[in-house]
């Protein structure tokens, strides 16, 4: 069966809107510890949305002349590596980073931020992530796009990340001491990620802080629950999924059995800060919510359609509240989506993130790979989302202060609210 995987990007687009700078730098603390789900890794959060299919191989079409591997390309390719060879300081240059590096620079020629070359150890690590076993530090990082900088955006509890100390809103600004100016979110998350039992040292820069922070965490095996449950008062069961991978679809089974079995009246489901994951999980998981048609469809340069059904035979009979904020994104958008566009929820809290492309990350037979955009995916109703988001039926922003001062979410609260509204109806 082929590994279709939605995942992330780090370019969010904030929408324009009349915020303070005050309410700007509460935003880019991006949000309260309390709301923050099981983080299952050092797992970079760049919200967007990934079709991962793993080929059997590529077709070579050969050498076009009219292509970029031409001679006078081959020709100037030489002439560099030429230069290298008998001009660089250093004569201990690794002919395979040089390959590797030809490599990476075509794909990044597209200028498209969703396309990347993996060399092999990348693409295992991304192999890894979609299973839901990780070997990192337990927090997320994203890039604080005004400042264009790595931030922790979540931290998991009981992780090395929490027990270092580490805090959401963190600005990574050295990592083993060595600045990480100018480096993507990959590399920096590259940089942190290594063998369980060893050692990274973090230098951060932290709100409130004169001086910098410097933290050493030890990395280890990370595999913690992807979906969380609460029973709430009035008969309202809570379920907060914080990522989609392989593991989810069981736990998710799983937990909102178990809140059947209780008598719950509504369902929350809590996607605020979800980046996404695998598709095949989140449409397993909306078979066991939707009615009958599309989950999602995909459609690619030749104007082909591809949808992803329910059959509608477990559709839910209870009244659904979706929570989702600007860093909901990709799968948590395909589920929020198809939940808003057929009616069987409300949707409380902000815009999500917005990405409606679709990648495909294609096996090159030499144990790397290519992802590369591919396609639009649409909501049942023929939305793309992409650089929009999803509106919510109910807006309401995350009041920072409260929530870390008192520890109140005030999302959730409303989503409650607006649950017993249903319930009573």
């Amino acid at each position: 069966m082929e590994n279709e995987n939605i995942e992330n990007n780090e370019l969010a687009k904030e929408p324009v809107s009349n915020e303070t700078e005050a309410d700007k730098k509460l935003k880019r603390r991006f949000i309260s510890g309390i709301l923050i789900g099981a983080l299952c890794a050092l797992f970079v959060f760049s919200a967007g949305a990934i079709m991962f299919i793993l080929t059997t191989g590529v077709r070579s079409g050969g050498q076009n002349e009219n292509g970029v591997l031409n001679s006078e390309t081959i020709k100037k390719v030489k002439m560099l590596e030429n230069l290298v060879d008998t001009n660089y300081y250093k004569d201990d240059v690794d002919k395979a980073t040089e390959a590797e590096g030809i490599y990476k620079g075509l794909i990044e020629s597209l200028g498209d931020p969703y396309s990347v070359y993996y060399t092999a150890d990348e693409l295992e690590e991304l192999k890894a992530v979609t299973k839901g076993v990780y070997y990192g530090i337990g927090a997320y990082v994203g890039m604080d796009q005004e400042k264009n900088v790595p931030v922790i955006t979540g931290v998991m509890e009981g992780s090395p990340a929490a027990d270092a100390g580490l805090m959401e809103g963190d600005i990574i600004a050295e990592v083993n001491k060595e600045s990480i100016q100018g480096l993507t979110l990959d590399e920096v998350v590259a940089k942190i990620k290594g063998e369980k039992g060893t050692s990274v040292h973090l230098t951060l820069v932290r709100d409130g802080s004169v001086e910098n922070v410097e933290v050493d965490v030890i990395r280890n095996e990370i595999q913690v629950p992807t979906v969380t449950t609460e029973l709430l008062k009035d008969g309202i069961g809570y379920l907060k999924i914080s990522e989609f991978d392989e593991i989810t679809t069981d736990q998710f089974t799983e937990g909102l059995a178990e809140l059947r079995a209780s008598g719950i009246k509504g369902l929350m489901i809590d996607l605020r800060s979800n980046p996404g994951g695998n598709l095949v999980t989140v449409c397993d998981i909306a078979r066991q919510l939707l009615p009958k048609g599309n989950i999602v469809y995909t459609v690619d340069r030749e104007g082909h359609q591809q949808n992803y059904t329910c059959d509608g035979t477990r559709q839910i009979d209870i009244p659904v509240v979706v929570l989702i904020n600007q860093y909901s994104a990709s799968a948590s958008e395909i589920l929020a989506g198809a939940i808003k566009d057929y009616g069987i929820g409300k949707l409380v809290g902000v815009k999500s993130f917005g990405k409606g492309i679709v990648q495909s990350v294609f096996d090159l037979n030499d144990g790397t790979a290519v992802k590369l955009t591919v396609s639009d995916y649409y909501t049942p109703n023929g939305y793309n989302i992409h650089g929009i988001g999803i509106e919510p039926d109910v807006e309401v922003e995350l009041d920072i202060e409260k929530a870390q001062r008192d520890k109140i979410d005030n999302q959730k609260e409303k989503a409650i609210e607006v649950m017993k509204e249903l319930i009573d109806k």
